[in-house]
Formats: C-alpha cells, structure tokens, sequence
C-alpha cells in the first residue's frame, strides 16, 4: 500500500528534489525538465528578488561573490532545510513558473524529497513554501525512499537494499526493504562541507582566502577520497590574506584529500552505524545486494572504495 501510494504521487504533475545545492524539477512523462542551482538573487536587507522574482537559479548563480553592495546572492536551504523561509518559497515560485507556464497547467500537485531526519517544524516550513509558491497540494517523501526508487531498487521485495545519498547538505544512508526503511542514518554533512574544509585548508596553509565556487572546482578537479592510481596538481586563484592582493598557487591531489579527512570520515562513520542498526538476515542480503551510492558527493574519487574498504560491502 506505501509504494501504491509513493507510485501515485510521483505519477502527478510535479516532483522537486529541493537540495541545499541544486533544485530538480521533473514532470510525469518528460522526466527532469529543470536542474538549477539553489539560489536567489535579492537586494541587501530584504527579501525581495531582482528580475520581479525572475532572478533564481542560474541567474543567480553568476552572481555569487560578484555583486554590488546593493545585491547579494544567497541559498535560501541549508544542511538540507529551509533557513530563509520568504526566500525559498520566492526561489520555489519561480522554478515552478519556469516549468509551469511552458506547459499550461493548472496549478501543480507536487512531491518534494526531503531529508528523513529534519524534523515536524521543518516538514511543515516546506509545504508552506510550496503551497504559498503555487502548488495546489503538496506531498514529502524521504529522500532515502525517492533516491531508491529512482536508482530501480527492489524496495519492495523481502531483501535488503541500501542507499547512501550524499547531498551538498546532508547525508542519507538507509536499508531498505519491503517499501519500508528498516535502519537509516541522516547526517547534516555533504559537499558543501567538502568544500569549506578546502577553504580552511588553503586559508591555514597559504594565507589563501577562496570562495565556494573554487573550492567546489578544486574539489571536482583534484579531490579525492582514496589515493589516486596518477596524483594531480591545479593552479587556484584568490586572495592572499596577508596583502589583500590576488594571489596564484598551485595545490595537489595528496594535500585536498588530507584536507577532506574529516568530512568523508563522517559520512564512512553514519554507513557503519547504519549497518551495525540492521537485522542479521537483512546485513546478510547486502553481502550480495552491496551498497548504492548517489548524489553529487558520491563522485568524488575514490568515495566508493573508501566506503568498500571500511565495510567489505560493493
């Protein structure tokens, strides 16, 4: 009767993934129609978006660390859940209007994906931002259960399947089984964690001060969570501390896996505890079912054999 349910919701008009980084927006037989970031361009001091609510998403992504004292770019999500409430449904209004008005609906029934361990207060912030941006009904469903189902598990089936979402905000780690999570484990650290730690790491080591957008692209060219077959080098840009004047230096894959110690421990040490939470005939289904791993996070080299290295699960 869950996955009945869960079937029916994502068969209406609309389904978001609202991430901390990224906001997805797919459509019942079109599949993902929008992937933008998680931003909202607005004048310094108030709520109010530029471009008459226009200016979200990719707009405003250009602008971040580049705009004038009377604008400021900012994630209305973090660690996965609405911080700024006026924003996130203004930024939610206008990416339904980008999909909706293309298709002359009337207004949407949505999913939204949530993390499963934000809490009641949290759950309700959402729907609020939903409904107040346009949304006739508004449905939430664990990212843990969405993310199995879009990878194709057999949720439904009496085995195991586990799933471990790595998010610019949060982690999720679940077992599955039977349309149900039998054990989970939900952590308020992802890659935007991996990119602070490089910022900080830059910053001790060189004076360096950078911002998100080149930790994120450090990250994705030289990062890694296990030692690389070929380590790699990448020349960063910023500002020194010291001088206040541009500065270049040149980084190494070795020393921004040191620096991302912490953060993919973290998330190694919520899939442990998630497995020690499991029931033995469903810890013995993984032995051959293994471990799926999604989310942007999850690319991060060598993520798949530091977490196979620590649990001896594939």
């Amino acid at each position: 009767m869950l996955l009945d349910t869960i079937s029916g919701w994502f068969g209406m008009d609309m389904g978001i993934d609202l991430g901390t980084c990224n906001t997805l927006v797919c459509v019942r037989d079109e599949g993902i129609v929008l992937n933008e970031p998680s931003v909202v361009a607005v004048r310094r001091g108030t709520t109010r978006v530029l471009g008459d609510g226009e200016a979200v998403g990719l707009v405003a992504r250009e602008m971040i660390g580049k705009t004038p004292g009377s604008i400021t770019a900012v994630r209305p999500l973090r660690d996965g859940v609405i911080s700024d409430f006026e924003v996130t449904e203004q930024m939610l209004g206008g990416f339904i209007r980008k999909v909706h008005n293309k298709r002359k609906l009337v207004r949407p029934r949505v999913v939204i994906a949530v993390p499963s361990g934000i809490t009641a207060v949290e759950r309700r912030a959402v729907i609020d931002s939903a409904e107040r941006a346009g949304a006739r009904k508004v449905y939430l469903v664990d990212e843990p259960m969405a993310a199995g189902i879009g990878a194709g598990l057999p949720i439904t089936d009496p085995t195991a399947s586990m799933i471990v979402d790595i998010g610019g905000g949060t982690t999720e780690v679940a077992i599955m089984s039977l349309a149900d999570v039998e054990s989970c484990e939900s952590i308020r650290v992802g890659g935007n964690d991996m990119d602070e730690a490089i910022i900080g790491h830059l910053k001790r080591a060189y004076n360096l001060l950078i911002g998100f957008t080149s930790a994120e692209r450090v990250k994705i060219e030289v990062g890694s969570a296990a030692p690389l077959n070929e380590e790699m080098t990448m020349e960063v840009a910023g500002r020194d501390t010291i001088s206040g004047l541009p500065r270049k230096i040149l980084v190494t894959s070795e020393e921004i896996r040191a620096a991302l110690h912490d953060p993919v421990g973290t998330i190694v040490d919520a899939v442990t505890v998630t497995l020690e939470k499991a029931q033995p005939e469903l810890s013995a289904d993984l032995i051959n079912n293994g471990i799926h791993i999604c989310g942007g996070g999850s690319l991060l080299r060598g993520m798949d054999t530091v977490l196979a290295n620590a649990t001896g699960l594939v």
